[in-house]
């Protein structure tokens, strides 16, 4: 009867084979880039409203914008890339039209999560309150990986408002952070509403989109 064979064994003192550090490097990296992507689409899908749940899009701009940012995450670490301004009178789409850019982004494998407010929201958060100072929360915005702020112009203007936008926006316009923008306002009187310092920075780091057509929900 043949014995079993033994299980090798190397030599008292042998010398294990050297590890493959380059190997190793790109598999944690794509184990991580994994995890990431995951994370951003359970955080997506836990921050949107249930009217955005299913949200879609067949605007090229979008649709181009979202692959073109998955692809950045994939090949070069965190994205630098353009911003997305969608402009439009009330009920033409825009909120859903960027959130479904967004859908689109996480669902082509983009790992990061994203931030989603709309401006009053913002400054409501960033208003000075007992025990808090607004840096904190501000930084939240600025420094997001990707960061998506609804109705931009809604709220009255004042010097504290168009403090907090300038401070925001040429933060990401420095660090060419992508963002998405929606607003109201129409192209021509964004420097009156916004402030010329913030619509400066808005035109050169933005690609404007302009949404037409009737009041959706009037409509419904």
């Amino acid at each position: 009867m043949t014995e079993p064979r033994k299980a090798f064994s190397p030599p008292s003192g042998a010398i294990p084979p050297p590890i493959d550090w380059a190997a190793e490097d790109a598999r944690v990296a794509t184990e991580y880039r994994e995890e990431a992507r995951l994370r951003a689409r359970r955080e997506l899908a836990k921050a949107l409203p249930p009217r955005y749940a299913s949200a879609d899009t067949d605007l090229p701009e979008l649709a181009a914008w979202a692959a073109a940012l998955a692809v950045k995450d994939m090949t070069n670490g965190p994205a630098k890339g353009p911003a997305l301004l969608l402009l439009g009178g009330t009920g033409v789409g825009k909120t859903h039209a960027a959130i479904a850019a967004l859908r689109r982004y996480v669902a082509a494998g983009g790992d990061a999560t994203p931030v989603m407010t709309t401006a009053p929201d913002l400054y409501a958060d960033l208003r000075p309150k007992s025990g808090k100072t607004g840096d904190v929360s501000l930084e939240r915005y600025t420094d997001a990986k990707l960061l998506m702020v609804d109705d931009l112009g809604a709220a009255k203007t004042s010097e504290w408002v168009e403090e907090v936008n300038y401070r925001l926006i040429n933060h990401r316009y420095n660090h060419e952070l992508p963002t998405l923008f929606t607003s109201n306002v129409p192209p021509r009187e964004l420097g009156a509403v916004l402030g010329e310092r913030v619509t400066s920075r808005l035109t050169e780091m933005c690609r404007m989109v302009v949404l037409k057509g009737p009041d959706r929900r009037r409509a419904a």
